[in-house]
C-alpha cells in the first residue's frame, strides 16, 4: 500500500480540480465544495487506516460519489424559512397520481424499440449511473449514449404524447 506523501497530494491536486469541475458542472454544485469534500474522505481514510492502493483511482472514484451525495442531498433539502409545506404535495391523491404516472412511463419505456428499454432503465436507474457504468452495463461505447439517448426521448416521447392524446375526452 503506498504511503500518500506531499508530492502525491500535489500531484493530485489538478486532477482532483479537474474531476470536480466536470462533476460540479454536470450535478449544479460548486468544485471548490466538491473538492473540500474529497480531501475531507481522503483523510478520513488516511486516519482510519491507510492510503488507497491507487490513488488516481481512487481519487476519481470519490468525486463522483461525492457529487452523487451532494445531488440526492440537494433533492431531499427543503428551505427551512418560508411558506409552509403544501399538505397536498404528499396526501394519498398526490402519491396515488405520481405512482401512476411512474407506471405509465416505464410501461412506455418497455415498448421502446431496439436498445431504448435497456438504456432508458439505465438512466432512470435510482443508482443514478455515470455514462461510462452505463456504457460498461450495456456493452456500448460512451459516446453512443448521447445520441442514443436524444433518439430513444424522442421515441418515448412520441409514444407518450400519443397515449395523452388518445385518453383526452373528444368535446
Amino acid at each position: 500500500m503506498p504511503h500518500v506523501t506531499p508530492e502525491l497530494l500535489t500531484a493530485l491536486r489538478p486532477l482532483l480540480a479537474a474531476e470536480a469541475s466536470a462533476e460540479a458542472q454536470a450535478g449544479g454544485t460548486d468544485p471548490g465544495d466538491l473538492e473540500q469534500a474529497v480531501w475531507l474522505r481522503l483523510l478520513e481514510r488516511l486516519h482510519a487506516g491507510g492510503a488507497p492502493a491507487d490513488p488516481h483511482g481512487w481519487l476519481r472514484k470519490a468525486v463522483r460519489l461525492e457529487a452523487r451525495r451532494t445531488r440526492r442531498t440537494a433533492r431531499r433539502e427543503r428551505p427551512y424559512a418560508g411558506e409552509p409545506a403544501d399538505e397536498r404535495e404528499h396526501g394519498p391523491e398526490h402519491l396515488a397520481l405520481a405512482a401512476a404516472r411512474r407506471r405509465a412511463l416505464h410501461g412506455a419505456v418497455r415498448r421502446l424499440p431496439g436498445r431504448c428499454p435497456r438504456l432508458m432503465a439505465a438512466l432512470l436507474s435510482p443508482k443514478d449511473l455515470t455514462y461510462r457504468e452505463i456504457a460498461g452495463e450495456l456493452g456500448i461505447s460512451q459516446g453512443s449514449i448521447g445520441p442514443e439517448r436524444s433518439r430513444c426521448l424522442g421515441c418515448l416521447r412520441r409514444l407518450l404524447t400519443g397515449e395523452v392524446a388518445a385518453r383526452e375526452p373528444r368535446g
